[in-house]
């Protein structure tokens, strides 16, 4: 049986989670975070990080760069302008309450989507990616890190039978690597450029998709 996720039960997770958030998850996920900050800033520009969350990874982004951090939590929200203002991180151009399933930014509007460790929290996934397509501008990166579920064997039979549990805590367990490349298949101006296991152990990958630029014959037509 599916288990459901809402966005208002993912955001008050990340509401209960904002105190201790840095302290739980800032040191399993900071090799990946600099890998995403890394691969975003080979295009740099515009870049938005959606599911900021406190903002832990704003200060490692160049100030050659422009960045807008959106996220559904309020408390961590309030962390990430506490850590902009305190910081003195002026590239910040704005943080912003945001759902990644319906962003508020025209098409076209970044040239960088990053998102850490997002895609397996929100409710709808292929939605929020959608999301990530469009407002990226035709040149520019879909930049993730996320958790790859092992799909078969007796790993993956855990990770069905932790998703009533992890659900409730804000993520999933079980999240095959196909739902992105299924999920590609399903567009015509997305290529998946890069997909790679991050340290320790590669239960978590980098994962780029590059946005097609139109073709002659498109801009002809």
């Amino acid at each position: 049986m599916a288990t459901q996720m809402s966005t208002a039960s993912v955001t008050k997770a990340y509401d209960r989670w904002s105190p201790v958030y840095d302290l739980v998850f800032g040191p399993v996920f900071k090799k990946g975070r600099s890998a995403a900050i890394v691969a975003a800033e080979r295009i740099g520009g515009r870049i938005i990080e959606v599911g900021v969350g406190t903002g832990i990874s704003l200060p490692q982004y160049s100030n050659r760069n422009r960045i807008v951090g959106v996220d559904l939590s309020e408390p961590m929200l309030d962390k990430a302008r506490e850590r902009v203002r305190s910081g003195k991180l002026t590239h910040v151009e704005q943080i912003a309450y945001g759902d990644a399933e319906a962003l508020q930014f025209a098409d076209d509007s970044f040239d960088v989507v990053v998102a850490q460790y997002v895609i397996t929290a929100v409710p709808n996934p292929e939605k929020a990616l959608d999301e990530f397509a469009r407002i990226c501008r035709p040149g520019g990166e879909i930049v993730i890190t996320t958790r790859v579920g092992a799909g078969e064997g007796l790993r993956g039979r855990i990770e069905k039978t932790l998703m009533p549990i992890t659900s409730r805590l804000g993520f999933r367990t079980d999240f095959p690597f196909e739902r992105y490349t299924d999920w590609a298949a399903t567009r015509g101006d997305v290529e998946l450029v890069e997909s790679r296991p991050l340290p320790p152990l590669g239960h978590f990958s980098l994962v780029r998709f590059a946005k097609r630029q139109p073709s002659l014959q498109g801009q002809i037509q």
